[in-house]
Parts: C-alpha cells; sequence; structure tokens
C-alpha cells in the first residue's frame, strides 16, 4: 500500500480552487491590492452575478480571499500577502506564453503596455517601474540581492529620510524579491516595497491609471525618483 503525503490533499484542493478560469481571473484581478464588489469582478470577468459569487464563495471558504460585507455589497480582497505571492508566482510561470499572444484590440493593446510599463502587484511596484527603483536601490547600495532581498543600513536611512516608516509585522520579511512576470527579473516586495508602493501613491509620484493594475509615473514623481534614487525619467515613461 502505497503512503499518502500528508499534505497532498490540502495541495490538491489549492490547486483545484486556482484551476478555474474566471476564479484565476478573480485573484488576477485582486492583485491591485484593493477591494472589489462581487458585481465589479463578474464584469471583469465576464460572467454572471450569480456564477461568480459561487466562485467566490469557494475561493473565502478555501482561504484565498477574505470577505466583508457593507449593507449590500460583498467586498472581496486577497486573504493576504502570501496569497498575493502565490498568484503572482504562478502568473510568471505561465506569462511567456500569454505574452507569445497578440492583443485582439488596440485597447487590449494600450492596456497590455501600461501594465507592462508600471503596475502594483498587491501592495508594491512592479513592471519596468518596479525593476527600475530595485535596480536604483541595489546600485546605489541601498539594498543587496547577493544572498536574497536586504536593505542595508544605509538602506534603512534612506527610507527614513524619505519619510517612509517600515514597520515589520508578523512573520512578513522585510525586504523580499518578487519575480516580476513581465521583466522577468525580481522587484522589491516585502515591506519595505509596501512602504515604498504606498508612499508614491499617497504623495501623487504614482497615479493608478484603468480599471486594472497600471500605474504612471507623475511628472512630480520623475522628479523625485531622479533626486533620490538617480533614475532617469525617460525610463519610467
Amino acid at each position: 500500500m502505497t503512503t499518502r503525503e500528508t499534505g497532498a490533499p490540502g495541495l490538491a484542493r489549492l490547486a483545484g480552487l486556482i484551476a478555474d478560469e474566471t476564479r484565476a481571473a478573480c485573484l488576477l484581478a485582486l492583485l491591485d491590492g484593493r477591494a472589489w464588489t462581487a458585481g465589479e469582478l463578474a464584469r471583469h470577468a465576464g460572467v454572471a452575478a450569480s456564477t461568480l459569487s459561487e466562485h467566490l464563495s469557494k475561493l473565502v471558504a478555501g482561504g484565498l480571499l477574505a470577505e466583508e460585507r457593507q449593507g449590500r455589497h460583498r467586498y472581496v480582497r486577497l486573504a493576504d500577502e502570501r496569497t498575493a505571492q502565490l498568484v503572482e508566482d504562478l502568473a510568471a510561470q505561465v506569462a511567456p506564453e500569454a505574452a507569445a499572444r497578440r492583443p485582439r484590440t488596440l485597447r487590449a493593446s494600450g492596456a497590455g503596455s501600461a501594465m507592462a510599463r508600471g503596475r502594483t502587484c498587491y501592495d508594491h511596484l512592479a513592471g519596468r517601474l518596479g525593476i527600475a527603483v530595485t535596480d536604483a536601490l541595489t546600485g546605489r547600495g541601498l539594498l543587496r540581492q547577493d544572498t536574497g532581498f536586504a536593505l542595508t543600513d544605509a538602506g534603512l536611512g534612506w527610507f527614513a529620510t524619505a519619510g517612509m516608516t517600515l514597520e515589520p509585522t508578523g512573520r512578513r520579511p522585510l525586504a523580499r524579491a518578487c519575480l516580476d512576470w513581465t521583466e522577468r527579473r525580481p522587484h522589491l516586495a516585502g515591506v519595505a516595497g509596501a512602504a515604498l508602493c504606498r508612499h508614491a501613491l499617497e504623495t501623487g509620484w504614482c497615479v493608478r491609471i484603468g480599471s486594472e493594475r497600471a500605474v504612471k509615473v507623475t511628472a512630480k514623481g520623475e522628479r523625485a525618483l531622479s533626486e533620490l534614487l538617480g533614475i532617469d525619467p525617460v525610463a519610467l515613461r
């Protein structure tokens, strides 16, 4: 008799939850770090509200989504940063296949270009923007990548001077590498990545565009990132 691995049933259940195109579309949309209503996700996934509700119930029961209700509205978000990391890592594995398909419309092409240029990955910056910031932090000796991502003492000082408070919570690392599915290179995640993204949005360095995760660096952001990290504004456009 073959001895079953103790973690096999749980892993199979988790894989089954994600192995549905509608549920996968919801998980990818929620990588923007915000809470969506069931109606918004239904329109995004292109399915009926009743169908989407069944999928959301499965994702909530499986621990991948957190749910809250306000009046008649049902809001859902990714359960936590670990869930976001799982979804982003899986997306990185299938990105080459997706990139090989040409967008069907000009609008889809523009949206894809915007996502590749800059986007949020749950609560940190990704795309060419995320890579540019990560490279600049590394080049200035603020971030180490030799044995995994780690902020240097100078890096800790830089975040403090720039007005970004780093408050570790739970077991979340201060700095973590997250594989970028469009650039195929790691960008900064973890507490530091979240603080940088939050600061960029709150100060107007970046603004959200469109209905997905895309962000755009503003003129104010170009000046700030040039002054603080020496990033060429052309690289952010």
